[in-house]
C-alpha cells in the first residue's frame, strides 16, 4: 500500500476531502516524527511501538574488494508490533 493509496481509504472511510485525508496523514506521520527525534517512543495501542534505538560502531566488509570498513554507530528506527497486530497477522 502506498501513501496515495493510505490517503484514499482514509478519505473514502472518513467521509472527507482526498486534500483532508492527506493532511491529516502528513500531520500524523511529522508528528511520529518529531517525537522520535526527541528520543521518545510513539505508542499506538493494537498496533506497536516506534522508537529510537543506537546501533554501535562496527566493522564491516566491501562485498565487492573483502576489505575491512569501519561502520559508524548511528541511530536506527525501529518497529516493534502490538500483541494484538501480531495475533491479526497469525
Amino acid at each position: 500500500m502506498s501513501k496515495k493509496d493510505l490517503v484514499d481509504a482514509i478519505a473514502k472511510e472518513c467521509d472527507m476531502t482526498k486534500e483532508k485525508a492527506n493532511m491529516a496523514v502528513d500531520a500524523m506521520l511529522g508528528h511520529i516524527k518529531k517525537t522520535m527525534k526527541k528520543g521518545e517512543e510513539v505508542r499506538l495501542p493494537d498496533f506497536g511501538t516506534f522508537k529510537v534505538t543506537k546501533r554501535a560502531a562496527r566493522e564491516g566488509r566491501n562485498p565487492l574488494t573483502g576489505a575491512t570498513i569501519k561502520i559508524a554507530a548511528a541511530k536506527v528506527a525501529k518497529f516493534t508490533p502490538a500483541k494484538g497486530l501480531k495475533e491479526l497477522l497469525n
